[in-house]
């Protein structure tokens, strides 16, 4: 409730939140900030709450007046409203940065200032200006291509991270090679395309499905990519550990999932969540870093997240 979500500013098509607990009319609607900041333009933020129940404010002057805080600031961080039934509201976020200039002066949250842009902000407080509006990045969700095709991304797209095609080709033809290694070598152990419907039980061996997986050192999201073009049926995490290059952008921007984490912390899941764990250059980053934690850290947190087998 002080800090920053994980995640680089403009990394979402859709934020969601039903009845999560959140008051987002508190702190003088920072939580609203943080939102925008990590939507993309054109992005959409969906609400579930009593509050947006129009009989039932109208009953309740407290309630009332904490809804019309919401929906005056949505608009003065220059949200539309799109739709509003029952207890739910879908905002969309402005794609045009002439918006904010056309606000009345004093109205809503001030632009940030470059120096308060930061791109990977970890353990840093929440801010009350509106950010993104100095990056590259800055691209309406209706000009990206569709998925599957946005994971790739062409050469200025690719100069906006420092990025040569080349580059990602090589990644990319790499992580071809490694994920056919990986069925190869383990398929009668535990990898399979057998397919398994929703409340089925588990098939018996050699059927143990693989669904979740883990990149803890993910770079450009490239074993994500093979996956997704060899069509494996699985979901993978993709973590940039913050001792090492800072890709994320680029991994949320090929439109895969993934996160910011120190893995010399506990990760935020809950135990036995992964059927597979992917740990790649992972403990050479960190003797770069000296080993602020050891070894045994690290593996202990392994098995705490792997599942059984």
């Amino acid at each position: 409730s002080s800090k920053q979500l994980p995640y680089p500013y403009l990394s979402f098509d859709l934020l969601h939140c039903a009845r999560c607990g959140i008051d987002w009319d508190k702190k003088d609607g920072t939580f609203l900030i943080e939102v925008d900041r990590v939507l993309r333009p054109g992005g959409y933020f969906v609400w579930t709450s009593p509050l947006i129940n129009v009989q039932s404010s109208l009953r309740n002057k407290e309630k009332q007046k904490r809804w019309n805080f919401v929906r005056d600031f949505a608009e003065n961080l220059c949200w539309e409203l799109m739709s509003q039934q029952d207890e739910t509201v879908v905002w969309k976020k402005t794609s045009k940065k002439t918006c904010y200039n056309s606000r009345k002066s004093g109205s809503g949250p001030s632009i940030c200032s470059k120096v308060q842009d930061v791109e990977f902000p970890y353990y840093r407080p929440l801010q009350n200006c509106i950010g993104g509006m100095h990056s590259r990045r800055w691209v309406p969700i209706e000009e990206r291509a569709t998925w599957p095709s946005r994971s790739n991304l062409n050469r200025s797209e690719l100069a906006l991270y420092g990025l040569h095609l080349d580059e990602l080709n090589e990644d990319t033809a790499n992580y071809r090679i490694i994920v056919r290694n990986y069925w190869s070598l383990l398929s009668p152990l535990i990898f399979s395309d057998h397919p398994k419907r929703p409340g089925d039980e588990d098939p018996s061996p050699p059927y143990n499905m693989l669904r979740n997986v883990l990149d803890m050192n993910a770079r450009y999201g490239g074993l994500n990519a093979a996956l997704l073009e060899a069509r494996k049926s699985v979901w993978v995490m993709n973590v940039v550990p913050t001792t090492g290059p800072k890709y994320l952008p680029l991994i949320l921007d090929r439109g895969y999932f993934g996160v910011l984490h120190d893995w010399c912390e506990a990760f935020p899941t809950y135990p036995r969540t992964y059927g597979m764990v992917h740990a790649e250059g992972l403990l050479s980053l960190e003797s770069s870093q000296h080993w602020r934690c050891t070894m045994l850290d690290i593996f202990t947190e392994i098995d705490r997240m792997l599942r059984p087998e």
